[in-house]
């Protein structure tokens, strides 16, 4: 008791030693809100590691518990329950949650679908038509005017001109609003997912002295958490207490080797890692968006809005300041800065390549329909003017006047419907649709999709940068191979194939030999694998126990683990662990597990097949690391040695003897163990090769592993020309003499690059960015990366699609990603690249049928009004054409399922045109012949079938049976033509897989029945009039030929057609760089500016020192990278893009020291 009111005391003193400033300190005192100790100073001391920052809190608190007590805070006890502090902590320390960034509203979301370019071009085209069809024309015609028959509208025509331009805007507003919709829901399952593993987790805290568990964001400074192995830690700290604590800090710095934490060596505890082992009590120091793991997220835009709101205050605060620190600011950096504010704020949404080809064709076609209908108007005005004044002779009058404008009028119309059948106003939907089908079915092959376009820029990728651990393998080491009773069983043997009495002894050598923290749980989710926790190796050699069908908790029940008489725990240096049983009969039995190399030299004897023990002399020693340990060594795997040992209970060993109590072993086993490669990854890995895919595995583990897991995996073949190389090896190669990397070095490496090994994070950045920005092959590389830690970030921002890891992935790196795999598996990528690439090949399929109608419509509607000066095709028949051929169709051929085929080819490339030779072939072939069909009914149409001609009709005549089977006609052939349409590489057969698409079939079935509907019953308001049966049969027949025709023209081999080009390439490289010349003159011009002024070498020599001395103090503290960063970019405050995160690290090296390792610049050691 009297130490806690010591304490509560000396708590009390500590205010009083800190009494509050005077009127000037003000501010200083707001922030401290009483506490002894600010945000900052808390800040800058989590960013120290080991003695440094031991040094720091003894310099400034004297101890962690003068810390404790400035924090009022008890080491014992804890915070006391009072909700009012609680809240005071929150207001001056920050709460425990990292703000998300806010969802965009569902009205922002539909204002952003309204950007794109076609929607534009048909909302201005609907707008017109519609404010012409309301047009009335004035009084009737009179005589002295000249009654032209310009081709006259009946009246259900006038009735329904609005029909077309409604039916745009509702085309139009269709669009938006699925993909509107389709953003809001994605982002709201991911939300959902997000909040719902926010929510679950909880942690062990000290409040009033007992320990409680609450919501990791119910956390505040000066809280004592507990922390014990298998937590995830929820803040930063400092460790208080702590027993063989060891944390797995690869998460934020890639280290691989678990760091050990101790009160006195390196008390740093820090948010987002994991603890390994151990247990102990840690004082919260940072929360939230002041944490290790928040700092990161800050730089990756999630706490953007909180940022700024900070800016707003300290500006207020600092403003003095502010003067004094702007001269530091570059000027040049000043003014860029601004530029690249205004463009930052520009909503600018990265286009996807698929965007990029489709908006550019959409343009190009809507250009092309400009032009048509230009000429239509021109036409028609021409022929009207020529017969009128030309040929009838008539006069001007004024009275007339209207009377000719509604003529024009009429003939804008027309040319507006031929514009708007040019203009592919499905476009937008297919690509919607395509992507959202995509979507909602990669949600069930384990690929939840945060970005859109990235699901469509997977179908292009050329290479894939994987992680090793957890992504090609389980991430759960496992015994693969044994040695027991003189056999080497490739696989885990069967318990009958082993002797009862060797097979006992396993068992009780393994479950009591390994820490009784290590075991082995039920999986979280049916059907997953089971939980390893603790040590990795000591799961693994668990795991063998249960293989053999036996249960170590049975044995570790009856030995609990207060009943071990001694144990000598593993360390570098034993590089074993050994621990001693009193048996019954009151004698010692020693067991005894470590690296073989090691352990097989302190056997004597080693257990017979018949599980007696016989002598194992150097001879067989010698032989057996031939024949057993070198073979498992040459597979990847670790060879761990089990051995016991009996030792007399009288007279008593002297236990302190380490080395004359851990000889003269008897070898019970050895066991391969190593963390195996997932069963689908091979089969998964071949079929990305096949599909053109280049696959490269970056991992941090050693470079003979990496090398043998990656041959399992079939990333690299025998006889192959390859390269594996370390992280040092890598950097060594690609930098010049100053340390800088040079991207023709790096071109030098990477195509042969396969495997990268002990390799940081930063590796993976430089690699990425290197493959992309390659110019080496003539297409641009689209690089896929997986990654799960939160250093994976950076390379995780740069790739073109990076991939998250669901369950093993940190937080950090689901928001850097555009994929989650929720099931961490690498064929779950193979399936997002088949997605991928059948969202590609849907909306060729769409385009291949689409442009076919469109110039044949466009052909029809032009002539028609031109030859007859009425198209043959009606305004609603039009727009009946146009439904079939955009809204039903986008739905019938853009949610295709994928194939195993499309694995089969390579990938397209960014520069690859959207309609390709033999899709150009297809569309002017069907289109050559429907135009035949249709200019034949139309001009000799009445003959052929003997009815009545329905050219130049009088006003107001019923419709004619001539125009109707020209209409049906027309639709019939789309239809069939939209089943030709399924296949775009010129395949032959395409009904191949027509049944597994039910909506493909139900809407052809479906239009078909409407048409029938149209036609017979559909009378005036459709210009339509009833066929009989022999008509139909007609009409059918030239429809089914759109099959046989598409056969021929399957026949015309592509490559002979050499007059075809090819439509719809992707931005040009010209486009490209004509922007960055323009910024390039603007930089230029703002330094001459400067220049005139003659600051510039002023603010660069400022600059240059700061940096410079910002890397000696880097040195000195070789602080963790992160906070390099933030002093860096807060003195010079140009953080724009996360790419700065790898900035400083090169700052470091160019000017330091070359030969300095990249590790210790980023605070990283690589072993």
């Amino acid at each position: 008791m009297s130490t806690t009111a010591t304490v509560g005391e000396m708590a009390n003193s500590a205010v009083e030693f800190y009494p509050k400033r005077g009127a000037g300190g003000g501010a200083e005192a707001n922030h401290t809100g009483d506490f002894g100790v600010t945000l900052e100073e808390l800040r800058t001391l989590m960013e120290l590691r080991g003695a440094e920052a031991l040094q720091k809190i003894q310099d400034n608190y004297l101890s962690t518990e003068g810390l404790c007590q400035r924090l009022k805070s008890s080491t014992t006890d804890g915070l006391s329950d009072n909700p009012a502090d609680l809240e005071k902590r929150g207001q001056v320390f920050g709460q425990n949650f990292i703000p998300p960034k806010k969802p965009k509203t569902f009205l922002q979301l539909v204002w952003e679908a309204l950007q794109d370019v076609t929607l534009i071009i048909l909302e201005i085209a609907a707008i017109i038509s519609l404010g012409l069809s309301f047009y009335q024309p004035p009084g009737e015609e009179s005589e002295s005017c000249g009654n032209v028959s310009g081709g006259a509208e009946d009246e259900g025509e006038a009735e329904a001109g609005w029909i077309e331009g409604a039916a745009i805007l509702l085309s139009v507003i269709c669009v938006v609003l699925v993909t509107a919709f389709n953003d809001w829901s994605k982002e709201k399952q991911f939300r959902g997912l997000q909040s719902r593993i926010e929510q679950e987790q909880r942690f062990a805290v000290v409040r009033n002295g007992n320990v409680i568990q609450i919501p990791v964001a119910d956390m505040v400074v000066g809280d004592m958490a507990q922390v014990k192995y298998g937590d995830l830690l929820p803040a930063d700290g400092i460790l208080i207490q702590g027993n063989d604590l060891k944390i797995d800090e690869s998460s934020l710095t890639g280290e691989s080797d678990h760091v050990r934490k101790s009160v006195d060596k390196d008390p740093m505890l820090l948010s987002g890692t994991h603890v390994m082992e151990g247990s102990g009590r840690m004082l919260v120091t940072a929360v939230g968006v002041n944490s290790q793991t928040g700092i990161i997220f800050t730089l990756l835009g999630a706490g953007e809005a909180e940022e700024e709101k900070k800016e707003k205050k300290a500006k207020k605060q600092d403003g003095a300041v502010a003067m004094e620190m702007q001269p530091l600011k570059s000027a040049e950096g000043g003014e860029v800065e601004d530029r690249e504010k205004k463009k930052a704020n520009v909503p600018k949404k990265e286009k996807s390549v698929l965007q990029g080809k489709l908006t550019k064709l959409a343009v190009q076609i809507g250009k092309a329909g400009l032009v048509m209908s230009a000429i239509t108007v021109i036409i028609l005005v021409l022929y009207f003017v020529i017969e009128t004044f030309v040929i009838g002779d008539k006069k001007w009058l004024t009275e007339c006047t209207p009377i000719y404008i509604q003529y024009f009028v009429k003939f804008f119309i027309i040319g507006v419907t031929v514009l708007v059948v040019a203009v592919p106003e499905g476009l937008p939907l297919a690509v919607t649709i395509s992507l959202a089908y995509s979507v909602k079915k990669m949600m069930k092959d384990n690929n939840l999709v945060r970005h859109l376009d990235a699901c469509e820029t997977m179908g292009n990728a050329t290479a894939i940068c994987s992680d090793k651990t957890g992504t090609l393998t389980t991430n759960r080491m496992t015994v693969v191979q044994a040695y027991v009773g003189d056999q080497h069983y490739r696989e885990i043997p069967d318990p009958g194939q082993i002797n009862p009495n060797t097979l006992e002894i396993i068992v009780n050598a393994i479950s009591i030999n390994c820490a009784y923290t290590s075991k082995i749980l039920p999986p979280d989710v049916e059907g997953g694998l089971a939980k390893q926790v603790g040590n990795k190796t000591e799961c693994a050699l668990l795991g063998f126990v249960l293989d053999l069908k036996r249960d170590y908790a049975t044995v570790r029940e009856q030995i609990p683990e207060e009943k071990l008489y001694k144990v000598y725990t593993f360390n570098s240096v034993r590089k074993s662990m050994s621990t001693v049983v009193k048996l019954p009969d009151g004698s010692f039995r020693l067991y005894s597990k470590g690296a073989s190399e090691i352990l097989l030299k302190k056997c004597s004897f080693i257990l017979a097949t018949g599980g007696e023990p016989r002598s194992f002399r150097p001879r067989d020693r010698e032989e057996m690391v031939k024949k057993v340990i070198e073979p498992m060594a040459c597979e990847g795997l670790r060879t761990i040695c089990i051995a016991y040992r009996d030792l007399p209970g009288d007279p008593e060993p002297d236990w302190e003897q380490e080395a004359d109590i851990v000889t003269e072993l008897t070898c019970i086993a050895v066991v391969g163990i190593e963390d195996p490669v997932r069963p689908e990854v091979p089969d998964a890995i071949l079929k990305c090769q096949r599909a053109g895919i280049t696959v490269r595995m970056v991992t941090g583990d050693n470079i003979n592993t990496a090398r043998a897991i990656a041959a399992k995996c079939g990333i690299i073949q025998p006889g192959e020309d390859f390269l594996c190389l370390e992280g040092k090896d890598f950097n060594r190669r690609i930098r010049n003499e100053k340390g800088e990397i040079e991207q023709e070095r790096i071109d030098k490496i990477w195509p042969k690059l396969r495997v990268l090994a002990r390799s940081s994070p930063t590796d993976k950045h430089t690699l990425v960015k290197g493959i992309i920005d390659s110019t080496i092959v003539e297409q641009r590389q689209v690089v896929a990366v997986t990654g799960d830690g939160t250093n994976d970030g950076p390379a995780l921002k740069k790739a073109d699609v990076g991939f998250a890891m669901g369950i093993a992935g940190t937080d950090v790196a689901k928001e850097a990603s555009d994929i989650i795999l929720t099931d961490d598996n690498f064929s779950s990528i193979v399936k997002a690249v088949m997605w991928g690439r059948n969202v590609y090949d849907s909306i060729s399929k769409f385009l291949q049928f689409q442009l076919t109608v469109n110039v044949v419509a466009v052909i029809v509607a032009f002539t028609g009004a031109c030859i007859t000066q009425d198209s043959p095709l009606k305004a609603v028949q039009m727009l009946w054409v146009n439904l079939i051929m955009d809204t039903f169709a986008s739905l019938a051929l853009a949610t295709e399922p994928p194939t195993e085929d499309l694995l089969l080819r390579k990938p397209y490339g960014r520069n690859q045109p959207l309609i390709s030779l033999t899709m150009m072939k297809n569309i002017l072939g069907h289109g050559a012949y429907q135009l035949v069909i249709i200019f034949t009914l139309l001009f000799v149409g009445e003959k052929i079938f003997n009815i009545d001609c329905g050219r130049n009709a009088p006003l107001h005549s019923p419709p004619s049976e001539h125009y109707t089977i020209i209409f049906n006609t027309f639709v019939l052939m789309q239809l069939f033509n939209e089943i030709n349409a399924r296949k775009i590489h010129g395949e032959r057969n395409v009904f191949d897989g027509i049944f597994s698409n039910p909506i493909f079939c139900s809407i052809v079935l479906g239009t078909f029945a409407v048409q029938i509907v149209i036609v017979q019953f559909g009378g005036k308001p459709f210009s339509c009039a009833p066929l009989n049966v022999e008509q139909w049969l007609w009409c059918l027949f030239v429809g089914v030929g759109e099959l046989l025709w598409g056969q021929v023209i399957a026949t015309v081999p592509t490559s002979h057609l050499k007059c075809l080009k090819e439509a719809g390439h992707g931005p040009g490289t010209d486009e490209m760089t004509e922007d960055d010349l323009a910024e390039d003159e603007e930089e230029i011009d703002h330094a001459e500016r400067e220049l005139r002024r003659g600051q510039i070498l002023w603010f660069r020599g400022l600059n240059r020192i700061q940096t410079q001395m910002e890397v000696v103090s880097t040195f000195k503290r070789s602080g963790s990278f992160q906070g390099a960063v933030r002093r860096r970019s807060s003195v010079l405050s140009q953080l724009h893009d996360v790419t700065n995160i790898s900035t400083p690290t090169h700052v470091v090296l160019s000017t330091a020291n070359a030969s300095a390792s990249l590790g210790n610049a980023g605070g990283e050691s690589i072993p």
